[in-house]
């Protein structure tokens, strides 16, 4: 810790609270509708962190977990206590299932260490503690992710055990600073579609991307229980921004189809999370 950042001996209370995530939905049509939802009840945000550094140095880190009442008191409301002096504070929101491994390192830095991005929310703000005084904080955090959704055109067959993805660039790590992607070369992931044999399937997954707008190939493979791949489709130049959703909705069964794949594009709910 810079000890020329930080008044010794001083502290001030701090509390940081989630307010309703309010929620903006634009159709095609540019109709547009507002709502408001609690963050307890939100879904795709299961984890809440709040970090605070002076310099690269952490001063104060915590996760709260939805599900894991003992990390929190009320989830989404955080009190914690400052030496005076210049911090950042980073906030992410994240979705988090089992299995998941995530990691906040510095302002500039965090990442999804185990295999899946999950729908994440972030934003950084530069906080002065120059009093004792308590400090009620508000900052508002933006989708900073793109999504993939992949529909097939044609049933599930028998012995299909897993889709595996591969993103032409982006990155599993991102900057909380900026929300875009820290790397640019890419990353495998692997879905195992729920559908029943004969009836189409759809997987859904997340990035980071290096730029707002990229376009990238991806690569699908089906694959077997025995790991074996029985069939591989590649579509090309594949448009992405952040918080959009883009749809590749083809024939994944069938051998040779690759060129029938057809792409849409859509905006994703913008969800506004208020600090």
């Amino acid at each position: 810790m810079n000890p020329s950042n930080l008044s010794t001996g001083l502290s001030a209370p701090v509390f940081v609270h989630v307010s309703d995530f309010s929620i903006s939905t634009e159709d095609f049509a540019e109709v547009r509708t507002r709502t408001e939802v609690d963050p307890a009840t939100y879904r795709d945000v299961q984890a809440l962190t709040l970090a605070f550094y002076s310099g690269s140095t952490e001063v104060y880190s915590a996760t709260q977990l939805k599900k894991n009442a003992s990390t929190f008191t009320t989830f989404g409301e955080f009190s914690l206590t400052l030496p005076l002096g210049s911090y950042t504070m980073v906030v992410i929101a994240r979705d988090s299932l089992a299995g998941d491994s995530f990691t906040l390192t510095s302002p500039t830095l965090a990442a999804f260490t185990s295999e899946k991005v999950r729908e994440t929310f972030c934003a950084t703000q530069a906080v002065s503690i120059t009093s004792t005084e308590a400090r009620d904080l508000s900052i508002t955090l933006n989708r900073v992710v793109t999504n993939l959704l992949i529909e097939s055109s044609d049933g599930r067959i028998d012995g299909v055990s897993k889709i595996r993805t591969t993103y032409g660039v982006g990155s599993k790590s991102f900057d909380p600073s900026t929300g875009l992607a820290v790397g640019n070369s890419g990353f495998v992931m692997t879905n195992s579609p729920s559908a029943a044999i004969g009836a189409p399937i759809q997987v859904s997954s997340f990035a980071f991307l290096a730029t707002d707008e990229q376009t990238m190939d991806i690569t699908l493979e089906v694959i077997d229980a025995s790991d074996q791949v029985l069939f591989t489709k590649v579509v090309n130049d594949v448009p992405f921004k952040r918080n959009r959703k883009t749809l590749l909705r083809g024939p994944l069964f069938t051998a040779g189809a690759t060129s029938t794949f057809t792409i849409e594009t859509s905006w994703l709910d913008e969800v506004v999370i208020n600090f």
